[in-house]
């Protein structure tokens, strides 16, 4: 019996961006494999939401590979990527619904966009993705009307619209109070699970996310500060990671951003 893993879904192999002389990942290589959900974690500006870009096409490395199923998303023509995005799924941050849509047009409009499904079929898919988020019934409801938590299912009903295969969610956690929150952790590993799905979730809130990720990659300094299972990493003698995970306020993330000293700027003759 051939036991051997299936290939990953994602992989960066030696990959290296940045803008201009700034570098804000820096040779990193990585692997999201199928059917689990893996969290990218790490201080702001680490370069998590990158990843999901590279991943996506939307920016390309300066060196190294972004590989989705095996072919290098830096190479593809137009074609190739546009092809490839439809097997993505992604939940911007606050959940970036169109505003002048309501929430059934703002589902289908992945449909409407993306094939040319006659629209009774359109309809009956909304709502099916609506019912798996629990909102079939504010389907004719605008954004305006919406929780914050509400319009983050609503968002997440639009990622699977098309059935994905890799969902891409950016910081889905952000700004929900204690309940939309747990709600909102609790559809993305059952949506995971029950439609075969990969999942990357970039998030800052450690106990839902842990709580749901089958593995955690901590971003820092451009490069991999820790890689495994949240236990794993909850439990890094890493001074960085240790500091990360334990909200400790100083580490090797300092406090104070570097300055003169205080006799330098107080001091007698000091700068005015």
């Amino acid at each position: 019996m051939n036991t051997a893993s299936p290939p990953p879904l994602v992989e960066l192999r030696g990959l290296t961006f940045g803008y201009g002389e700034r570098v804000i990942l820096d040779d990193i290589s990585l692997t999201v494999p199928r059917g689990k959900v893996t969290a990218l974690m790490g201080a702001s500006g680490g370069g998590k939401t990158t990843v999901l870009r590279l991943i996506g096409g939307q920016i390309r490395a300066q060196r190294g590979q972004t590989l989705f199923d095996g072919a290098d998303v830096t190479t593809m023509d137009p074609r190739a990527l546009y092809a490839a995005r439809r097997r993505m799924g992604m939940l911007f941050q606050f959940g970036a619904l169109f505003t002048d849509m309501s929430v059934f047009d703002n589902v289908a409009f992945p449909l409407r966009e993306h094939t040319r499904l006659p629209e009774p079929l359109v309809r009956d898919i909304v709502l099916m993705k609506l019912n798996a988020v629990g909102l079939r019934g504010a389907r004719n409801l605008m954004p305006s009307e919406l929780s914050g938590g509400m319009a983050r299912r609503v968002a997440l009903a639009r990622a699977i619209a098309l059935d994905p295969e890799l969902v891409m969610y950016d910081e889905p956690f952000a700004g929900l109070d204690p309940i939309s929150l747990g709600t909102a952790s609790r559809l993305i590993r059952e949506i995971n699970d029950a439609m075969g799905l990969t999942s990357i979730v970039v998030s800052h809130d450690l106990d839902e996310t842990f709580a749901i990720a089958d593995q955690v990659i901590v971003l820092a300094n451009g490069r991999i500060a820790a890689q495994g299972t949240p236990d794993d990493v909850r439990h890094s003698d890493d001074p960085l990671v240790a500091q990360f995970v334990n909200a400790r306020p100083e580490g090797p993330v300092r406090f104070h951003h570097p300055a003169p000293s205080l006799a330098d700027d107080f001091g007698p003759g000091g700068a005015r």
